[in-house]
């Protein structure tokens, strides 16, 4: 499987003629790697409904009818804009699609769409090509982030270091810790100032005072797992 970073919180999961586009915010975004046009994927899902993880949503599930997964207020919502293939778990929910499923569970954080609809925000247990890639959504640090990895062996951790809105570099290495995954690839950092940090003194401090490997990604590139 293929993990292409697109910056911010935006990763595309590949293998096969499986493609994920998870939290498309690519207009409007100064790291993003691609457009929004030329991202073509066969499912988006969605931490979250903040304009940063929501995104260009809408018009690239329109464009390419990939099958979207969010939890259920949001769903509701993107069907209600016309979006028609849409699932919609709630916390602990598991939707199966062909090559994998993916299972929503719990992030602390906030959560409202650019339309107003407040929502519960999540994480993201993705299984793809039998690889299972953990993405943590916008989080601060809690201790049930440890429970993920008592049901499934997560092979990749995505997550975010860059403070302000979610936890810090610091909490990291905890969370790190915390979900015991081979690899870690840190998001939501350098994106705007609020969220500017140290992403290789992340690696450092993860990499000394816990078992995980840490990949730092720049916006458009590719890990293989």
């Amino acid at each position: 499987m293929d993990i292409r970073f697109l910056g911010h919180a935006c990763f595309e999961l590949s293998e096969g003629g499986t493609t994920v586009l998870v939290d498309p915010f690519l207009t409007g975004n100064p790291k993003a790697a691609v457009e929004a046009g030329d991202v073509n994927p066969t499912h988006i899902f969605l931490t979250h409904g903040h304009p940063d993880h929501w995104g260009d949503v809408e018009d690239i599930a329109k464009r390419t009818n990939a099958h979207c997964v969010a939890i259920v207020e949001m769903a509701q919502e993107l069907q209600g804009k016309g979006i028609e293939n849409v699932a919609d778990p709630n916390l602990g929910g598991t939707v199966e699609f062909e090559g994998g499923w993916v299972r929503l569970v719990p992030a602390w954080h906030t959560s409202t769409t650019p339309s107003g609809t407040v929502n519960t925000p999540a994480g993201l247990v993705i299984n793809l090509g039998g690889k299972t890639v953990y993405h943590l959504g916008d989080t601060a640090l809690f201790s049930d982030l440890q429970l993920v990895k008592r049901r499934d062996e997560i092979d990749v951790a995505l997550m975010c270091i860059g403070g302000h809105y979610t936890m810090d570099r610091h909490d990291g290495v905890e969370a790190a810790n915390l979900v015991g995954a081979k690899q870690v690839i840190p998001c939501h950092y350098d994106t705007f100032p609020p969220i500017e940090t140290d992403a290789q003194a992340f690696k450092s401090d993860v990499e000394s005072k816990t078992s995980s490997q840490v990949v730092v990604l720049e916006p458009g590139d590719t890990h293989s797992v």
